[in-house]
């Protein structure tokens, strides 16, 4: 059997429909479905059932995949896959939304952040370098730089669950299952496991121990 041919709209008919098209590099499936006042910038690419909302910007480089997009919602240099993002969001650049997720509204998904089948709440950030897989955020939550949702211990996946206005600070290790609770604070560079109360600070950080002149001969080319 022979390939199926893939239809694509044209720049004409987007720009008819009063989609903003700026260049000619830009890919959009025939059953996609543009709203009037959406950016398009190229190149890009836009394919399956996907839904963006009036407002939107998809920026250059993003691939978008079955997913929706919120209005006012700016995606910059991000791939989208069978996920929704909510209203007045960014995401981007070099943001990574795989399969089965569903972002509020106000949220902020930031440089190299990678999300997998996990549920975040209106207005939570994750703003750089986190990975988030298989969690369930509720409201508000900040995720700080380097946090990693440890969701895999080599035989299943476990999630684990956040709940409103909870702050995890850089570097924290979230090894699921894990239930962390309303308004927790997790101390930069714990790693913790099993329930967090709610309104509970958790620290997990080793001592630091400093050995005065430990460090003569330890680095042959210094």
């Amino acid at each position: 059997m022979g390939r199926k041919k893939i239809k694509y709209q044209s720049i004409r008919r987007l720009k008819k429909c009063g989609v903003l098209v700026f260049g000619k590099d830009i890919l959009v499936e025939a059953d996609c479905i543009i709203s009037s006042g959406v950016e398009l910038h190229s190149p890009c690419r836009i394919t399956g059932a996907t839904k963006i909302e009036s407002g939107a910007s998809i920026g250059a480089f993003s691939v978008i995949e079955s997913s929706k997009i919120g209005e006012e919602t700016k995606v910059e240099q991000c791939r989208v896959v069978r996920s929704s993002i909510g209203a007045h969001c960014t995401a981007g650049p070099f943001c990574y939304v795989r399969d089965g997720c569903e972002i509020g509204n106000d949220c902020r998904l930031g440089d190299f952040v990678e999300i997998k089948n996990s549920r975040l709440g209106d207005g939570c950030k994750a703003a750089h370098l986190a990975y988030i897989g298989d969690a369930d955020l509720g409201e508000r939550v900040n995720v700080g730089c380097g946090v990693v949702f440890a969701n895999y211990d080599g035989r299943k996946k476990s999630r684990t669950t956040v709940g409103n206005r909870c702050f995890l600070g850089c570097n924290c290790n979230i090894v699921a299952p894990a239930h962390i609770g309303d308004g927790a604070y997790i101390a930069a560079g714990t790693t913790l496991s099993g329930e967090v109360e709610s309104l509970s600070l958790a620290v997990g950080r080793s001592q630091l121990k400093i050995r005065s002149g430990g460090a003569a001969g330890r680095y042959l080319n210094g």
